[in-house]
């Protein structure tokens, strides 16, 4: 879409009254890449997290430090079994159609989450009741004493269980293929704006909720908030700079420095909670894109060692991050229990050294290969992988390149149909059990390894990564988180690349906070005088 075309666009839905003019009370909100679906338990995706926080809502927060705050459930605990988590919610809620707000709507809620086509069922994965003690008390018994169980919950949304039944909505959407249901376009749920309209890769009108149980409590200030996805990043950044719209995630880095330059404009930065990376197709008997037939090269660790040794990290952090990445040799950022500084360190670039493990690995001309990326998630996705291609083809692997929107890249995950692929991820939880779950676990592995798209099974630590959602020991637990990341990284299935810098920009009249999670909550965001 050119700028023009935005423009016009958005002067015929009414919603300038003048290029560059808009009601005091709404923002309107641009970011490179549309939401994949609405319904709020298909894809662990933080482009949908961010969209879904607007009129959904969780049990629990985490606040910009860090902490656990009170949203849904006003507080919990673990009993006097330490097996039971219980929950006390917050009375006088309403959904956005009116219905009460009571404990069902959370019982029904979590185990919807948990079916098979919901890609967030690993956070529940040590779940194994859930009751509605009265209409607000809610006790969840896991699978021996989880002493992280209320950190999962920061992005399990809470839909009302009447709305569902009544709109065809009761199980979560079917990522793998195109069918939908009724929460696929349509939402109701208890946050504090309410879905006006929706232009699928287009526009996402949500106005605010005139029964929100928040008033007082939160600021409020933004009445309107029009959701703009506009791919291409030089439209994304002429539009902030013309006054189309008001904030911009998804800045390229190219464009930060000039943005600060600004004096219309207030840049916001800070390191995220997330890390980019490659993964290896290491388990199939062979790579559909390779022209190395009956046997898999990416099976061999010589040739995984010869991948990371061919990588520049600071290379891509010079030239196409434009100095704002972190590099790293570990797929956890530091806000994340687990990490140690001497797992982010990383091997220099050594093209010698990686041609000579091809050779002995029986490559010594090399391989092709096709390398995935998405082209509108992270900053600068379809460049850094343009560019690990360069280095490949540095040491005799051929990698061509094929980039495509995060729907159809995450789909892509969910199938587990690629044999390298760029991906990043963030920990909402603040530890390395979201990891494994997610990523590292066999993939259906009581419920765990949804996105773990390397076909790498581990047994062994397969029973590791289970037994931190019911280990009461919290030295014993970090030991064994230990163990499994000595594994991960001696294994190199995945090739972490670096950690992001976050980069919010806005007009002057607002104030964005960087959440490290890449989060924000827009009914707290005020207009600055």
């Amino acid at each position: 879409m050119t700028l023009k075309t935005l423009g016009s666009a958005l002067l015929a839905a009414g919603l300038l009254t003048s290029v560059g003019l808009a009601q005091a009370d709404t923002v309107r909100w641009a970011r490179s890449a549309d939401v994949t679906t609405l319904d709020p338990h298909v894809f662990n995706t933080g482009t949908n997290f961010v969209l879904m926080h607007q009129m959904y809502e969780t049990l629990v927060n985490r606040s910009a430090d860090g902490k656990l705050e009170p949203t849904l459930a006003l507080s919990w605990k673990m009993t006097s079994d330490p097996s039971v988590w219980e929950f006390k919610l917050r009375p006088n809620v309403k959904f956005h159609d009116g219905t009460p707000f009571t404990a069902k709507d959370v019982v029904f809620s979590l185990n919807r989450a948990r079916g098979p086509n919901a890609q967030v069922k690993s956070l529940l994965a040590s779940v194994e009741d859930i009751k509605a003690v009265d209409d607000l008390t809610v006790h969840v018994k896991t699978k021996g004493p989880n002493l992280i169980f209320p950190n999962n919950l920061t992005n399990l949304f809470i839909m009302s269980e009447k709305w569902s039944k009544d709109n065809g909505a009761v199980d979560t959407q079917d990522a793998t293929s195109k069918t939908e249901n009724g929460a696929t376009r349509a939402v109701n749920g208890t946050g504090p704006y309410v879905l006006a309209s929706r232009e699928v890769d287009s526009k996402t009108v949500m106005k605010l909720n005139p029964n929100y149980w928040g008033k007082g409590k939160a600021p409020l200030q933004v009445t309107e908030l029009v959701y703009l996805p506009i791919k291409s990043p030089a439209t994304r950044v002429a539009a902030l700079l013309s006054g189309e719209v008001d904030f911009a995630q998804d800045i390229p880095a190219q464009d930060v420095a000039r943005l600060k330059q600004d004096s219309k404009l207030r840049i916001n930065e800070g390191p995220e909670n997330r890390s980019i990376f490659l993964g290896l197709n290491v388990g199939t008997p062979e790579l559909k894109s390779s022209n190395v037939k009956g046997k898999n090269p990416f099976a061999d660790p010589k040739v995984r060692q010869a991948v990371e040794l061919a990588i520049d990290r600071d290379a891509i952090k010079r030239s196409v991050m434009r100095g704002l990445s972190i590099p790293s040799g570990v797929m956890a950022p530091s806000f994340v229990n687990g990490y140690e500084k001497a797992m982010a360190a990383y091997p220099k670039a050594d093209v010698a050294k990686a041609k000579a493990l091809l050779a002995e690995a029986g490559y010594p001309n090399g391989f092709t290969v096709t390398l995935h990326t998405p082209n509108d998630r992270y900053v600068n996705d379809e460049a850094i992988s343009t560019a690990v291609a360069g280095f490949l083809g540095r040491v005799g692997i051929k990698t061509e390149v094929s980039a495509r929107p995060i729907a159809m890249h995450s789909v892509g995950i969910v199938k587990a149909e690629s044999d390298f692929y760029l991906y990043g991820w963030g920990v909402p939880t603040y530890d390395s059990a979201y990891i494994f779950d997610f990523l590292v676990a066999t993939r259906g592995k009581e419920g765990r390894g949804a996105q773990n798209a390397t076909h790498y099974s581990n047994a062994e630590l397969d029973n590791k990564i289970i037994s931190l959602s019911s280990e009461s020991d919290k030295a014993k637990r970090d030991a064994t988180i230990k163990q499994i990341w000595d594994v991960v990284q001696k294994e190199r299935f995945y090739i972490p690349l670096h950690d992001q810098v976050i980069h919010f920009a806005s007009v002057k009249k607002i104030n964005v906070p960087v959440h490290p999670d890449n989060v924000l909550h827009f009914k707290d965001v005020k207009f600055v005088k």
